[in-house]
């Protein structure tokens, strides 16, 4: 306890506080100097506030006391310099270099992994992030979302922007979906071929569409998105499902679409299954897998069998809706695993307890077997069509004519198999209708398919005649460009000089080597007064493409195995005319798979919690998740 005195202090003298005593409480006391001598009485300290005298000791307890007694608003603040705590000299600054390194290795983390902005204040990471780096302080989850995530969203957005400027051609992906919280949102990725004949692809952006999704509005939407990219210069194509609504909005903008040829598979194979006969098919093996879903019991015997039979112990799969393959593979389950489910339904446990379950008739079996049998091509090429790395326009054309082939029906084929070949084929035959000539020209300049043996030879004729004429077309556009260009540059040149005159006469300069007026002259005459050594022919355009073409299908072809761009990379010298068309067609995707991916990711970012995520928290992290680059 402190010892006060009962007298208050209204007339003292200069209190004094000796400069030997540096605890920060002497800046409220001080003692008293002795009447007629010039010592300090250190018997009693004087509070500074109220002028109480306060017994002391040696020590500032008393003085301390005091304080919390009567002027306890002090204390919470303590006055003057403090000195620091040896864990806060240690601590990282916010803007140190390891600091900063550290926070953005979070921010990575979130994105690419798709994990909660309250990551960071979950007690695992946090004891996790104290043991990795016990000097760090936690970015707090508001500064993550809202200065650090949205930061790195502008950096990784301006590189992608200006690798899309270096691109001749790019194609454009879309597609509209719904997330967990009914909202809409569009989707649009970015691809193109690169200097080193790479096939690069970016997701650009999702964006919440607050509309409906009439054809005019979501014109106006992609619209938007190509122009803040900037891409309408790169002669966009762009590739979406076949929905009359987005199909409509393409041809609303005026640029080329593309139907997706997975979205083609998967709408001619839905025609088919959905054929009485193989309907019926499909709810019986379905009705059978639900049964061993929802029975512990029947699964438990199910998994004995497998055993006793030797068979991979494989859980029955149950078709969606959406995917016309999870029907196949529904079937192919069915029959992989048939004399275990056979052995399992005919067991006394089982058939004691769900008697009433509908077994498969005589002749399904084989029906089953015949429907997976023709529908493996379909499957094959949904495989084929989902490929990223490599090109898939050129694709299309190939695998929609083999797909004709092996849907047409032969002599010997189930009546089940006819009605379904029919069906895909008739559904298939309405494709593609208006865009063959593009997509034979893609085939061609793919070196895999440049024979073109789906064609006929008048066909093929006239793949290469339009190739032709649109290499010559390219030819004439770039150099009419290269020469509005050198024009505008001796202009400005000259305009510079008359300027450059006007403030300083430095008299006659020498002519560079290279001066302007020459290239221009060079884009505007070159091609009739180039010189040129004795015994070479001048060429026209026209003449330099027909002799690419025909020196380009006089070679073997590629490998289906090979990658196209690679051969491209290797020839791109030999066959330089062509090669430009090969990055305008290869860089076409031939589905619309990309944009599906992304809003697959998007069900992961939008989780049940985190549903309240705004559209602009959702561009920003889908986005970052398909673009940042994480180093290695």
């Amino acid at each position: 306890m402190a010892s006060v005195s009962g007298g208050n202090i209204s007339q003292v003298a200069t209190l004094k506080t000796p400069e030997s005593l540096k605890s920060p409480i002497w800046h409220h006391f001080g003692f008293r100097t002795d009447t007629g001598t010039d010592g300090l009485d250190k018997s009693k300290a004087i509070c500074k506030l109220c002028k109480l005298e306060v017994k002391y000791c040696g020590n500032t307890t008393n003085l301390r006391n005091h304080l919390l007694r009567h002027h306890p608003e002090l204390t919470s603040k303590p006055s003057g310099p403090q000195q620091m705590k040896l864990k806060e000299t240690l601590q990282l600054p916010a803007n140190s270099a390891r600091s900063i390194k550290i926070t953005e290795a979070i921010a990575g983390f979130v994105c690419k992994d798709m994990r909660p902005y309250s990551v960071v204040e979950n007690e695992g990471f946090r004891h996790l992030m104290k043991v990795t780096e016990p000097h760090y302080i936690m970015v707090s989850r508001k500064r993550l979302s809202e200065e650090v995530i949205p930061n790195m969203y502008q950096s990784v957005k301006e590189n992608v922007k200006s690798k899309l400027q270096s691109a001749e051609r790019v194609g454009i992906t879309s597609d509209t979906w719904t997330s967990l919280a009914t909202e809409s949102y569009m989707s649009v990725t970015a691809h193109f071929i690169d200097g080193e004949w790479n096939l690069i692809s970016y997701a650009l952006q999702t964006t919440e569409v607050e509309t409906d999704h009439r054809s005019a509005s979501l014109a106006e939407m992609l619209t938007n998105a190509i122009n803040e990219w900037e891409l309408m210069s790169k002669d966009p194509a762009i590739v979406t499902d076949n929905a009359a609504n987005m199909v409509r909005a393409v041809e609303i903008m005026g640029l080329t679409h593309v139907g997706c040829f997975a979205h083609i598979i998967n709408l001619a194979s839905h025609a088919g299954l959905k054929l009485p006969n193989i309907a019926r098919l499909l709810a019986r093996v379905r009705h059978i897998a639900k049964f061993f879903h929802r029975s512990t019991t029947a699964t438990r015997v199910l998994k004995e069998k497998q055993k006793l039979l030797q068979l991979k112990e494989h859980k029955l799969t149950i078709d969606v809706v959406t995917r016309w393959n999870s029907a196949l593979e529904m079937l192919e389950r069915f029959l992989e695993q048939q004399p275990a489910i056979s052995a399992a339904l005919m067991s006394p446990e089982v058939r004691r307890n769900e008697t009433d379950l509908c077994s498969l008739k005589e002749g399904d079996i084989t029906d089953a077997e015949d429907v997976v049998r023709a529908l493996k091509p379909m499957k094959t090429a949904t495989q084929v069509m989902s490929e990223e790395k490599t090109p898939t326009l050129s694709v299309i054309a190939p695998l929609h004519s083999l797909l004709l082939k092996e849907m047409t029906s032969l002599p010997d084929d189930s009546k089940v198999v006819k009605d379904l070949k029919d069906e895909i084929k008739k559904n298939l035959s309405m494709r593609y209708v208006n865009q063959k000539d593009m997509l034979h020209v893609a085939s061609a300049i793919d070196p895999r398919f440049k024979a073109l043996p789906f064609l006929s030879e008048e066909e093929r004729e006239s793949t290469f005649s339009t190739l032709k004429t649109e290499a010559i077309s390219e030819m004439e556009e770039e150099a009419s460009s290269l020469c509005i260009q050198c024009i505008f540059s001796l202009y400005s040149h000259t305009q510079q000089d008359d300027a450059d005159g006007e403030e300083e006469d430095v008299g006659p300069q020498p002519a560079a080597p290279d001066a302007m007026p020459s290239s221009a002259l060079e884009c505007l005459l070159g091609d009739a007064y180039r010189p040129r050594d004795e015994g070479e022919a001048q060429k026209s355009r026209a003449e330099k493409v027909e002799d690419e073409i025909r020196r380009y299908r006089s070679r073997r072809p590629a490998g289906l195995q090979d990658n196209p761009l690679a051969w491209w990379r290797e020839n791109e010298n030999e066959y330089p005319l062509l090669a430009r068309m090969a990055k305008r067609y290869l860089c076409v995707p031939g589905t619309s798979v990309a944009s599906e991916r992304v809003f697959s990711t998007a069900g992961d970012i939008i989780t049940a919690k985190r549903s309240c995520l705004t559209p602009g928290h959702v561009n920003e992290l889908l986005f970052l998740q398909k673009n940042l680059s994480i180093p290695k």
